[in-house]
C-alpha cells in the first residue's frame, strides 16, 4: 500500500475535527457517542484554533491523495497534559487502515518533527481498556503512574485513563 506521510498542513485543519472524532475509544459492540460529542470543552481542546499555539504539530498519512490518519501534538491542559513543555499527542488512522502500520509511520514521522523542534518528550492519555495501550507501549511510552507518583486520570465516562510519555 503506498501511503504517503508529511506535515500537516494549514489545509489539513478543519480533517482534525473528523480524527478526533474515530479516535474516541468505545469498548467492543458499544455505539459510538454522538458525533456533537467533539465539541464538549475537554475534547474540542484537541482541535479548536489548531496551528495557533506552541506544541501545535502534525502529521497526516495519504492514501491516493485523501488523508486516512493523522497525529497531532498540542500543549493544552487537557486529559494527558504533564506540564506546558511537552506536547500531548493525539492520532487517529481511518478503521479501513488500521492494523497496517500506518499509525507507527505517523508516529515515527510526528516523533522526527518534535524532536526538531527541540522537545524531550510527549505525552498521551488512553483509556486503561483501550488495545492501543499495547501500540504505544511498543513506540516506547511508560505509563506515567510510575513515572509520575501514581497519577492516574479518570476519564469523563468514569473509566480509568493511564497517562503515558516517551521519551524522545
Amino acid at each position: 500500500m503506498n501511503v504517503h506521510i508529511r506535515p500537516i498542513k494549514e489545509s489539513d485543519y478543519p480533517l482534525l475535527e473528523d480524527f478526533v472524532y474515530t479516535a474516541i475509544h468505545t469498548a467492543p459492540g458499544d455505539d459510538l457517542p454522538p458525533r456533537n460529542v467533539i465539541f464538549e470543552p475537554e475534547i474540542y481542546m484537541y482541535v479548536e484554533e489548531f496551528g495557533t499555539k506552541p506544541g501545535d504539530c502534525g502529521v497526516v498519512a495519504e492514501f491516493d491523495g485523501t488523508v486516512i490518519g493523522m497525529a497531532w501534538t498540542r500543549i493544552i491542559p487537557a486529559f494527558g497534559h504533564i506540564d506546558d513543555g511537552t506536547p500531548e499527542l493525539a492520532i487517529s488512522v481511518s478503521p479501513e487502515f488500521r492494523g497496517q502500520h500506518v499509525g507507527t509511520r505517523l508516529m515515527a514521522g510526528l516523533f522526527d518533527i518534535l524532536r526538531n523542534r527541540g522537545y524531550a518528550r510527549t505525552s498521551l492519555s488512553v483509556q486503561k481498556s483501550n488495545p492501543a495501550v499495547r501500540f504505544y507501549r511498543r513506540l516506547g511510552y511508560e505509563i506515567a503512574d510510575i513515572a509520575m507518583n501514581g497519577y492516574i486520570a479518570p476519564d469523563r465516562a468514569g473509566h480509568d485513563d493511564y497517562v503515558m510519555v516517551k521519551n524522545l
